[in-house]
């Protein structure tokens, strides 16, 4: 489950994302409770900050995929780093001195958008980088555990420190958390990563990445089922805050529970991810099938009558989540050219965080016109839908195989295993 870790290059790179990812959760918390607080707990302004946070990756990320075929990762990586930590030392010291006002968060926001949209196709890529075509599905799902590891720590720690000590020292702390992620890169041998040759600079190049991913069926119903669960499914993750102020009228603390609970689940699911990382290339019947399932697992949580079931709701929710998404970024990452690996993985992040400035707003419109559960049985429901109409098309292309029932018995479809 670990094969990645023998690696000296990714050990690096994973203890520094260790330590930035519990900031980086502890941040998010934070901004969504001081967006929430400055604007009266309106659900709209949350919806707001969302957007400016996620609308840069709608102009930024194919060209940020572009301009990771053609760079040294890691140096990019770096200066992004900094970026990100003069974002949250700014945030930190507004709000410690009582200066900081709705808008100036939403500039922020905006910011932190602008970074993340350049970081994540470049993260993604780097990936295969330092561990190897063979061991890519191994290191994405450790990733992702260590992701939803920090989203278990970093919420809890959240959740109760800004009862005692106010939103402002998390934005230092997570500033601080990012030096980590710089020493680890900086510290890495250049000559053991597995480089290709950079792409030179040639017009046309973002148009040939698309037309690769066009041209294959199995891309293409990545990106398609990614883009509808990301914008109508996963926005549940905003709709928390919400749920836990307005519906079951918790405090801060009550709200880094909820998200605590959800990274169970997607923790387990990253590390169950992780093993199957080892055992050959992921399938896509496996992604179809967890799209599903999180649709329906968020309809069934949206029906949860206390506080304590809706939580514990959330737990296969999050596995399931953690699974669809694992799933579809390994057979992106193991499926496609290296040379087109930075473009793709930058229409890949476009599909998955693209949709937010839609399903941010969106999310807050819900809430306030049709109840703070809305957001989870829409989605949910969207969600399912969209797993079932992939598969279909997919089935009848013949491009993946299923269990088709057949009077009593059920036989397989012996088709292409994808």
């Amino acid at each position: 489950m670990f094969a990645s870790l023998r690696v000296r290059n990714y050990r690096l790179f994973f203890t520094g994302q260790v330590i930035s990812n519990i900031g980086t959760w502890m941040q998010r918390i934070a901004q969504d409770w001081l967006v929430f607080t400055l604007s009266g707990n309106n659900p709209i302004a949350l919806g707001v900050a969302v957007a400016l946070q996620f609308t840069p990756t709608l102009f930024l990320s194919l060209w940020a995929g572009v301009l990771a075929d053609r760079v040294d990762k890691r140096r990019l990586l770096a200066w992004i780093q900094a970026a990100s930590c003069a974002q949250a030392v700014v945030l930190g010291v507004l709000d410690l001195t009582g200066l900081a006002a709705l808008w100036q968060v939403y500039v922020l926001c905006f910011t932190l958008g602008v970074t993340a949209a350049l970081e994540v196709p470049t993260r993604q890529s780097f990936v295969a980088e330092m561990v190897g075509r063979d061991q890519v599905a191994n290191a994405v799902a450790l990733n992702s555990s260590i992701f939803n590891m920090a989203r278990i720590v970093g919420p809890a720690i959240a959740g109760f420190a800004i009862t005692w000590i106010g939103t402002g020292w998390l934005f230092i702390a997570n500033a601080l958390s990012t030096v980590a992620v710089i020493t680890g890169l900086v510290l890495m041998n250049p000559d053991k990563l597995f480089r290709v040759a950079a792409v030179p600079r040639e017009k046309g190049q973002l148009a040939e990445g698309l037309r690769y991913v066009r041209r294959r069926s199995d891309l293409m119903t990545v990106m398609v089922l990614v883009l509808f669960v990301s914008t109508f499914g996963i926005t549940y993750f905003s709709s928390l805050p919400i749920v836990a102020a307005n519906v079951f009228h918790t405090a801060a603390d009550g709200y880094g529970l909820l998200s605590t609970l959800v990274a169970v689940g997607t923790f387990t699911g990253a590390v169950m991810s992780a093993r199957r990382g080892t055992k050959g290339r992921p399938r896509v019947r496996l992604m179809l099938v967890a799209a599903f399932f999180l649709g329906v697992f968020e309809l069934l949580t949206a029906f949860m009558p206390t506080y304590l079931t809706f939580g514990l709701a959330l737990i296969p929710l999050g596995f399931a989540t953690m699974t669809f998404l694992n799933t579809a970024n390994a057979l992106v990452q193991t499926s496609v050219s290296p040379e087109m690996r930075g473009r793709v993985m930058g229409l890949y992040v476009l599909v998955l965080i693209g949709g937010n400035p839609i399903g941010g707003p969106m999310v807050g419109w819900m809430a306030q016109e049709f109840g703070g559960r809305s957001p989870f049985y829409i989605g949910g429901a969207v969600s399912a839908v969209a797993a079932v109409v992939c598969a279909v098309v997919l089935i009848r292309r013949g491009g993946v195989s299923w269990p088709v029932k057949r009077g009593l018995g059920l036989r397989v479809l012996k088709r292409a295993k994808v």
